[in-house]
Order: structure tokens, then sequence, then C-alpha cells
């Protein structure tokens, strides 16, 4: 009897993981199957991913997506790969993530708890905290002064999210511009329409350091929040969600991470050779140290 029982145990575990075997191969197996593995990316988050101007797509998270396409080369003994690009907004990178159009999409996408229902995320690549950009000058110096006045952020961002929920619960009678893209949003913050932008601070590095007068702005404000970044893939994929993880470990361990920092944050990039003089944080550091996909806890007293 109980030699019975355990093989029906043995048999009902070996049902379950060839099941799960053959979730895990999903992804993988449609790119082997086609040839080609399928990237979203952002046009305009300098420096995580951006056009180059040239007709290429470049940045920080472009280099991390780099790295996952060539383990799913060697994953798959597939030198010849091809990879097909395609461009994603705020507003509709989760959607084309889901329906299948892109297999992993590396920019400058928050991993929270929200998101993580409809969509699976990898280790983290960045960690941020959300803050506002203003004129010097202008007499902006935390989220308090931004009462009675009109902010823009960028549409179908977590940053749009948090701004709209201040401004509910702090009574603050903000006017709100949500602009479709970064560029956009900046362009209300230059053009006077906006006292402030509020967005992550490195994406406000990145279009103060690519303005024509970068002096004239200032990062202002203890952070709204901090946030990690990861690569987001479809559901319920293990198999495919292991290979990415494996490569961004690998980066962050190896020291190349390091490396692709200085590159994106301290040193001039493209295409106009822009230095965003962004020092490495704490807490970019202890990810680099640690590989994981933990979501950063919400902070709670950013009026304090």
């Amino acid at each position: 009897m109980r030699v019975g029982r355990a093989l029906l145990a043995w048999a009902v575990f070996c049902a379950a993981a060839a099941g799960a075997q053959g979730q895990e191969s999903d992804t993988l197996a449609r790119i082997r199957e086609t040839g080609v593995i399928a990237l979203g990316y952002r046009e305009a988050s300098i420096p995580f991913s951006y056009d180059d101007g040239k007709g290429g797509v470049i940045g920080y998270s472009q280099d991390f997506a780099a790295q996952i396409v060539e383990a799913v080369k060697r994953r798959l003994n597939a030198p010849d790969l091809k990879v097909a690009l395609t461009p994603v907004t705020p507003e509709n990178r989760m959607s084309l993530v889901q329906n299948g159009t892109v297999d992993l999409e590396c920019g400058s996408t928050t991993h929270d708890a929200e998101r993580a229902e409809d969509v699976a995320f990898s280790y983290s690549i960045f960690v941020i905290g959300t803050r506002l950009m203003t004129r010097r000058g202008a007499g902006i110096r935390d989220w308090r002064d931004l009462r009675g006045k009109t902010v823009v952020t960028t549409a179908g961002t977590t940053s749009e999210r948090l701004l709209r929920g201040m401004n509910e619960t702090q009574d603050m009678h903000m006017r709100i511009i949500s602009a479709k893209d970064h560029d956009t949003a900046f362009l209300a913050l230059s053009t006077g329409r906006a006292v402030a932008f509020m967005m992550d601070d490195a994406l406000l590095a990145g279009e103060r350091a690519r303005s024509g007068r970068p002096g004239d702005f200032v990062i202002v404000g203890k952070p709204r929040s901090r946030e990690a970044y990861g690569c987001m893939m479809r559901k319920d994929d293990p198999g495919f969600r292991q290979v990415v993880n494996d490569a961004i470990a690998k980066v962050e361990t190896s020291g190349e991470a390091e490396r692709i920092y200085r590159k994106w944050f301290l040193s001039p990039i493209p295409p106009n050779g822009l230095n965003l003089n962004f020092p490495e944080s704490d807490d970019v550091k202890a990810l680099y140290r640690n590989p994981n996909d933990r979501v950063i806890a919400p902070l709670s007293d950013w009026m304090d």
C-alpha cells in the first residue's frame, strides 16, 4: 500500500513537473520557433531608453536588455537570433507585454504591487526617488510650495498617480498637467506653463542635461517615493523569467553594472555629449551587491 502510494505521489510529481516545464518554456519556445525576440523600448526616457537620432535605441536599460538577449541566445543555442524593437509609452507598455507584442520591456518602468498583478517583473535594474524639477529662483523648494500651483507630470506613470493622490488627500488645489511623454512635460516647465515637473529623479536629470540651459533648472524636494525599475514580461512564464534574472544578476554582481552606470550617468552621452553628473546612490549600490525583485514600500512622511 505504501509503495503504491509512493508511486502515485511520484507520478503526480512528475506530471506537475512536466506541466511546469511546458509552462516555463512558452516564451522561449516561441522565440526559438520565430527566431525573433521582441523588445519594447522607450523613445525619450534619457538615459534609460531613447532614440539616438540615427535610427537606433540606446541607454542604460538597453545595455541590460542587450545582455539579456545574449543570455537567451546561449539558452536556445541561437546565435543568429534577431531582435524586433517596438516603441512603447507609459500608457500602452503593459498591454503590449500582455498581448504578446513584446516579450520584454526594459525602460524606466516601476515595479509595484498593482502592476505585478498583471505582468511579471525581473530583478530590479535601478532605484530612483520621485522629486521635482523647477526653475532656479522660482520659490519651489519642497512639496508644500506647490499648493495652488500648476504642476506637470507624465501620463500613465506612478508619479501621476502619486501627484493626484496628494492633491486630493492634502487639499493642495494644484492644477495638474498630464503630458504624453517626458519631453512634453519638460516643455511645459521650460515655457512657464507649469512651475514644477514631478518625475523620477534620474529622468529629471536627463531632461535637465539635454536642455539648452541646464543651469536654469534645479531638482528639489524630499523624495515622494523610492521606486525600483524592472523589466516587464508576461506572467506565468518562470522559465523565461529565470533566464532574464540570471542575466541581470550576472551584470550586477560582476562589476559590469558599475561600468554601465558610469557610461550613462557620469560621462557624456549621445546624441549631444550630455553629462548627467548623477552620482550612484546607496540604493543602487546595494542593488548591485544583492540583486532582487523586491517592491519598495512607499514613503508616508513626504510632507514632514
